[in-house]
């Protein structure tokens, strides 16, 4: 099974690699204000999922910061009942 993962993560990989060979054409990136990059296809690609990806790492934050927190309190032993009366 582990084979069959790293030939899997191999062919991605080999894909992924010719596709950023194929993709080194310039091209520009237009904001506004008149501001552009110039920059080869294959990097702008790669910036743009790097950005998604950390706005998607950002906007969970706040979630697994809440759970592990829950995790915590829910960890705690419970305190001894009181002695009766």
């Amino acid at each position: 099974m582990r084979a069959l993962t790293w030939a899997i993560r191999l062919a991605v990989f080999v894909v992924l690699v010719a596709f950023a060979a194929k993709n080194v054409d310039p091209v520009k990136l237009r904001f506004y204000f008149d501001l552009e990059v110039q920059a080869p296809l294959v990097l702008i690609l790669l910036g743009a999922f790097a950005l998604g990806a950390l706005f998607g790492v950002a906007a969970l934050i706040g979630t697994v910061l809440r759970q592990r927190r829950e995790i915590s309190i829910l960890k705690r032993p419970a305190e001894p009942a009181p002695p009766p009366l």
